[in-house]
């Protein structure tokens, strides 16, 4: 007897409801204001527009005497139900957009932000942070235990990988996020080696799958008197020294230049 496998039936693409100026208008006021009012995303340059009946997130790059590159992270859709609010997607890959989260725009924009995982950024649990500090300075006191856990001063909590390399070493929030591609794939990352100047961080973005854990370094250095981010190669990532020597060969050319079309593209 030969079994034909049943394959789930294809959800049908949401139906976008029509808004007046007036919804429209408040919805992006109410995004705007969403993204000014955080950390990371303000830092990130995210912006929203509206088109073709949705809106959309975007990151944008300046490139000096250049356009500026711009990077669609999500969009979000009016449902047909108001009651239904609207819709989040992110893009798997060119015109694969599956659902995030659903609610009104502030719960959008709440979600973006608050993105943990890495769907749109992985900073989630940085910009709870330096919501937390609210108007002291962005850095927070944080020391470091033996096994190279970082923890905040005088609460003791323990701090995620980027809490650490903003608030302990003082990394840009731009530059945290630039191993862009991992943290799409939702790969978590963790501070494996730190030099005794505190300018060289090793740390491992690594995804548990079925077959395993896969993982992928990336070297946070002080080159030039500015923070960078450089991933490595894995037989050249064994720990910092390694890493630099292997980087210095290549005059600092990381490891990856994204192959291939981004993880999502402009609109």
């Amino acid at each position: 007897m030969r079994w034909r496998r049943k394959w789930p039936e294809r959800r049908p693409r949401p139906k976008v409801r029509r808004l007046s100026d007036e919804e429209k208008d408040r919805i992006l006021g109410t995004f705007r204001q969403g993204i000014a009012s955080s950390p990371v995303l303000s830092h990130l340059g995210i912006r929203v527009r509206a088109l073709r009946g949705r809106f959309y997130f975007e990151r944008v790059w300046p490139v000096p005497g250049e356009q500026p590159e711009v990077e669609v992270i999500g969009r979000a859709t009016p449902l047909e139900d108001p009651d239904d609010g609207l819709l989040l997607e992110a893009e798997k890959r060119k015109g694969n957009w599956y659902r995030v989260a659903q609610g009104t725009a502030k719960e959008i924009v709440d979600t973006i932000a608050g993105d943990t995982k890495g769907t749109f950024h992985g900073l989630g649990s940085l910009d709870a942070s330096l919501r937390r500090a609210g108007e002291s300075p962005d850095r927070l006191e944080v020391e470091m235990l033996d096994d190279l856990r970082f923890v905040y001063a005088g609460t003791g909590e323990v701090c995620t990988a980027q809490e650490a390399l903003h608030h302990a070493f003082g990394v840009p929030i731009d530059v945290i996020a630039e191993p862009r591609q991992w943290y799409v794939y939702h790969r978590q990352p963790w501070i494996v080696e730190v030099s005794q100047d505190w300018t060289r961080v090793l740390v491992e973005f690594t995804a548990f799958s079925i077959s395993g854990p896969i993982s992928g370094t990336c070297l946070y250095a002080v080159v030039d008197g500015q923070w960078g981010a450089f991933t490595i190669r894995p037989n050249q990532s064994g720990d910092i020294a390694t890493a630099i020597a292997w980087l210095e060969k290549r005059q600092w050319r990381e490891w990856l230049s994204w192959q291939g079309d981004p993880p999502h593209r402009a609109v």
